[in-house]
């Protein structure tokens, strides 16, 4: 599982680039950050 916690990483931050792309209206602003926040944590978390 070599490498596996830095590609992971990779997926979550383009995961987190395609939230810039959502439709207006569709979540609530507070829902937005709230997953932007998770995966930002993750992303870390991953990288120690």
């Amino acid at each position: 599982m070599d490498g596996f916690p830095e590609e992971l990483a990779k997926v979550l931050d383009l995961a987190v680039e395609m939230l810039f792309y959502l439709e207006e209206d569709t979540f609530d602003r507070k829902e937005v950050q709230q997953v932007v926040a998770t995966l930002r944590g993750i992303v870390v978390g991953l990288r120690e």
